[in-house]
């Protein structure tokens, strides 16, 4: 997630384009310089015309892809307040009655097994593998889970078979069973919403079109204003051109908000945050430190 927009990583992100749009230019002066003045003049109503129908298209582009990054930056805060939740119910509601220290174990490895379900689902989601749940895991539930594809909705179902232990072992009684099922039920929604984020691919069309006609826009401005701009026109084809490429590209940045990029969800930081809160309602010594900013620019 971006904290600071500089200017150069805009340049970055566009050069390519620039020269694209540079180079049509110069060739759209020339065109005009050597065959279509001879014949006819482009009358300003054309890039009037486009100008209007780019700006509806980077619009709409634009709305969507924020609402995809919106909806995945909604679902994972519902993650952190769930997980909160999870780990003081476990703690409150499990009976401390039979044995202290064989009660402690197992809160803790409820704890535990959830901060590893969260390390898997963000790997699902980066297509990553830091291997960081394998230390909030038991080995015997790490074999398990090996060959399933879908290794966090192993780890909630692993969750869940514990619970209804805890359940038929007189642990917790019916009601507070409901409460914590109902946040594993929870934690199923906000696994199969981030999927759903991830699966869906942005219609190419819309980002191919918006692309097509800034292109044909910015040689339409430099065909009008050659006229009475000579070569000057090419730098303010490019600038006009510019300002519609930034705009466009900053918003496709957002289409897909799980990858692991500057503009992207903070999955890094958002997954360690819920890590260092659960260890310490723990009473954890051991507690990693926070995702720091990278170059005090985005965190990841």
């Amino acid at each position: 997630m971006l904290l600071n927009n500089r200017f150069s990583r805009i340049i970055i992100n566009t050069w390519k384009v620039d020269l694209i749009m540079i180079a049509s230019c110069i060739f759209a002066y020339f065109a005009h310089y050597y065959l279509i003045s001879r014949h006819f003049d482009i009358p300003v109503i054309v890039p009037t015309v486009l100008g209007t129908a780019i700006a509806f298209f980077i619009g709409f582009n634009n709305n969507q892809a924020y609402d995809r990054w919106w909806e995945a930056r909604r679902v994972w805060g519902a993650i952190v307040n769930d997980s909160r939740s999870w780990a003081r119910d476990i703690l409150m509601y499990v009976d401390d009655k039979p044995v202290q220290s064989e009660s402690d174990k197992l809160k803790k490895d409820f704890i535990t097994r959830h901060i590893a379900f969260l390390c898997l689902l963000k790997n699902n989601l980066r297509l990553t593998d830091d291997n960081t749940y394998k230390k909030y895991i038991s080995a015997a539930e790490l074999e398990a889970i090996n060959d399933h594809n879908n290794k966090p909705n192993a780890v909630l179902q692993l969750q869940s078979k514990k619970l209804n232990d805890i359940y038929s072992s007189g642990l917790i009684d019916g009601y507070r069973f409901l409460q914590l099922d109902n946040l594993l039920v929870r934690f199923t929604d906000s696994l199969g919403m981030s999927e759903r984020i991830k699966n869906t691919v942005f219609p190419s069309t819309y980002n191919y079109l918006t692309k097509l006609f800034i292109w044909l826009f910015v040689i339409a401005i430099e065909l009008v204003t050659v006229q009475s701009m000579g070569m000057w026109s090419i730098f303010i084809s490019w600038l006009i051109g510019f300002v519609f490429v930034s705009i466009q590209i900053n918003g496709m940045s957002l289409v897909n908000p799980f990858e692991n990029t500057a503009a992207s969800i903070p999955l890094n930081q958002i997954t360690r945050t819920i890590e260092i809160n659960l260890l310490q309602m723990l009473g954890e010594k051991d507690i990693p430190e926070p995702v720091q900013a990278v170059n005090g620019e985005y965190v990841l």
